[in-house]
């Protein structure tokens, strides 16, 4: 599996920089190859660097899940001579065939003073509020997923999984859209970042909720296994970051501009 998810990786790093690319050049943005470099390094270099250690602590142990030198560098040799040059074909691609978008109606020149608002309608607050119901969503399964990896019983249920990361899409949009609607209707204009965090914080109650199961449903103990648990747990957790909050951006950018663009036909 892990092999499988490599490959996959690998080969969908053109689609990462079409759409990179794309929304890039979309909004206006002028550092085009900062853009790529950074979403070829940014998941890449951090689950690496927890590779790296958890490998170094298990030759230390002298433990049979440490990694040999040929299969990391095999791994850096993949990102480097199919992985990267993917991205990058993809961003050029996207960043050409894309125009910048045509808004629908016209921005000010200058920024607003944003209003003073209550506490519940706050950046922060629509933030960390905004992965409550998304978690809620996935906490019956994440505890299958967790039991199955973390005490070696077998999964069978994919059928299942693939309907409850289904509905982790729909909740995470609707959720992350009615939090930008109170942000918005309390002008506050800076829902783009609000949006992704938002709907990555999921995340972050999944990384909790990790810490729990590893204290009440696990028997693992030493310095090792936590390390190992609690760095695949990250990588994990970062990943549904990122998955999460592109998710809900994608969403809330397209309900933010139906809304203006009605706002102009009236």
């Amino acid at each position: 599996i892990p092999s499988m998810l490599l490959i996959c990786y690998a080969l969908t790093c053109f689609i990462s920089g079409y759409t990179g690319g794309s929304f890039y050049k979309r909004y206006g943005g002028k550092f085009w190859k900062n853009q790529m470099v950074l979403s070829g390094v940014l998941f890449p270099g951090m689950a690496l660097t927890i590779v790296v250690m958890l490998n170094m602590a298990a030759i230390l142990y002298e433990s049979q899940a440490a990694i040999s030198l040929n299969a990391l560098l095999c791994v850096i040799a993949i990102w480097l001579f199919i992985a990267f040059p993917l991205l990058f074909f993809g961003t050029l691609f996207g960043k050409n065939m894309t125009e910048e978008l045509d808004f629908p109606c016209r921005p000010a020149r200058y920024r607003r003073p944003i209003p003073t608002k209550q506490w519940f309608t706050h950046p922060i607050t629509l933030a960390v509020a905004g992965g409550v119901l998304p978690f809620g969503s996935i906490f019956i399964e994440m505890y299958y997923a967790f039991t199955s990896f973390w005490n070696y019983k077998f999964y069978y249920v994919y059928g299942f999984l693939f309907l409850v990361y289904c509905i982790l899409i729909v909740v995470t949009m609707c959720v992350t859209i009615v939090c930008i609607y109170f942000l918005l209707n309390s002008e506050d204009y800076r829902w783009q970042w609000t949006a992704f965090i938002a709907g990555g914080s999921t995340s972050g109650y999944v990384f909790l909720y990790a810490v729990y199961f590893f204290f009440n449903k696990t028997h693992m103990y030493g310095l090792m296994q936590t390390a190992f648990y609690f760095g695949y747990t990250s990588i994990f957790c970062f990943y549904l970051f990122l998955l999460t909050g592109t998710i809900a951006y994608i969403g809330t950018s397209i309900f933010v501009h139906r809304i203006y663009y009605y706002i102009k036909s009236d």
